[in-house]
């Protein structure tokens, strides 16, 4: 039996108080059953659970859904191959069958936020221990098969491998890889992924958080292995002059693309701080590449392979995905500032469409881009069909970013309580047995833990305590 979690929010901002009640009820729609298990999909058309999304998704859950939150984590683990190999996506079907399929990696969202879990459920060291052995065999998995030139980085085989729909940047490559040999007949695959090796670092770069929870005698050793990957990212793929990651194509020739992959690269951790501060001031924060008046287009708007294109396409629109992995790709780095701005950013440009919660919205405008509900090509604006609404990474983005602007959140054991300025509010969350609270009129904030008052501060930064609610410390948030 899991803790009971439960998450409220009353503000005097009604356009933000009726974005968070939008984003709860449209969350509900993406609860399903897979056989016996209930988990959250992707929604938006997409009833799967993909690993690039629904880990990360139902760990971002698990403050309104513990169970949804712990088979988004469980089903993959279950599902592993005898080889170590994860499915890229999970599929549940009417009569109650499970389906785990293995035609490509489609991302890798899931060792940070299934850590995160071990926290939720209260330090269960079976759990731990099953989270540990899954990660170890899935990065032995990754280095027998696909480092197919011996060159020392992974590869990327197909475009779902990396959940890049559609991007240009694949050119001729297939869309899935169904053998563990690489594909024939591409020019550009098997490409040398930053993604790819950064899931091997995100592997064992969680291992050795592992293996100092277990005090297992390991931790060092696998940080020395997780340091050995993140200097094959650095002296392989990273372009010191242009302070951005690259990948390499089959023949070993950039692929030159100034893509948001670096982004991604943060999610994970596997570059260090002086090349995250480099390509966030560089590139990230450039109004002609990434800081477009909606930030966070996949490809840099000057780019010539930037393509606006209002269908699942990897090659130029905002994604919410993107929003969704910025969150701990920023705060990995110490950017808690810039997360407080993107979540304003996004969360205007779902208020002023319409409280629509789609999957890309455009980089210039902000308009979200509505897209058939079941041919994801994009709607005329007469059609009476309905569009694509509900999509899970946007989703749980706004939600996220409220409650790390405004709210609560659980991050490794530690309750962070964010006290954001602005109106009036109450933000509320129920876990177990206690209840994390903050009440603020905007301009200062109490923190309260079980109905006692804990601490008051001034708005626009964060009190990090233990679960009792003692200061381990705090950080400005605007």
């Amino acid at each position: 039996m899991y803790p009971r979690t439960s998450v409220s929010f009353r503000t005097g901002d009604t356009a933000l108080q009726r974005l968070f009640d939008t984003a709860v009820r449209k969350c509900l729609n993406n609860l399903n059953m897979f056989g016996e298990d209930q988990v959250l999909v992707e929604g938006g058309g997409y009833e799967k659970i993909w690993l690039e999304t629904q880990p990360m998704g139902g760990e971002m859950y698990a403050g309104h859904n513990m169970t949804a939150a712990m088979n988004n984590q469980l089903l993959f683990m279950r599902h592993q191959r005898a080889d170590g190999r994860l499915a890229g996506s999970i599929q549940g079907f009417p009569d109650g069958t499970v389906e785990a399929q293995f035609n490509k990696f489609q991302g890798f969202c899931f060792p940070w936020p299934a850590l995160n879990m071990y926290y939720w459920i209260e330090e269960d060291r079976m759990y731990l221990d099953r989270l540990a052995d899954c990660l170890e065999r899935f990065d032995a998995y990754l280095w027998r098969v696909r480092d197919s030139d011996g060159d020392g980085v992974l590869e990327s085989w197909c475009v779902y491998d990396t959940g890049e729909d559609n991007a240009v940047r694949y050119g001729d490559a297939p869309n899935y890889a169904t053998e563990d040999v690489p594909p024939q007949g591409s020019s550009v695959v098997p490409m040398a992924s930053m993604d790819v090796t950064s899931f091997s670092y995100a592997c064992r770069d969680t291992l050795a958080e592992i293996s100092r929870i277990r005090q297992d005698g390991r931790e060092a050793e696998w940080r020395r292995a997780a340091d050995a990957v993140a200097a094959v990212i650095r002296d392989k793929l990273w372009d010191e002059r242009r302070g951005a990651c690259f990948d390499k194509d089959r023949h070993g020739c950039v692929i030159d693309v100034l893509c948001h992959n670096t982004l991604r690269c943060m999610y994970w951790g596997s570059i260090s701080q002086e090349m995250a501060d480099r390509f966030v001031s560089e590139h990230l924060l450039a109004p002609e590449e990434f800081w477009t008046p909606l930030p966070l287009p996949s490809v840099s708007v000057s780019d010539p392979a930037f393509r606006n294109a209002v269908e699942n396409n990897w090659s130029g629109q905002c994604e919410g995905l993107t929003y969704q992995r910025a969150i701990l790709a920023l705060e990995r780095y110490g950017y808690h500032k810039l997360v407080t701005v993107l979540g304003k950013k996004l969360m205007q440009a779902v208020i002023d469409g319409g409280y629509v919660f789609t999957q890309q919205f455009d980089p210039f405008t902000g308009a979200p881009s509505c897209v058939s509900q079941l041919t994801k090509e994009p709607l005329p604006p007469d059609s009476d069909e309905p569009f694509q609404d509900a999509y899970g990474p946007t989703l749980l983005s706004v939600l996220e970013y409220i409650a790390h602007i405004w709210g609560v959140t659980m991050v490794r054991g530690q309750m962070w309580f964010s006290l954001g300025s602005g109106s009036a509010y109450a933000y509320e969350q129920v876990w177990g047995d206690h209840v994390y609270r903050i009440e603020s009129d905007g301009k200062e904030a109490r923190v309260l833990i079980d109905g006692a008052e804990k601490h008051r501060s001034p708005c626009g930064i964060r009190l990090i305590t233990d679960r009792a609610g003692h200061l381990l410390g705090r950080c400005d948030i605007e």
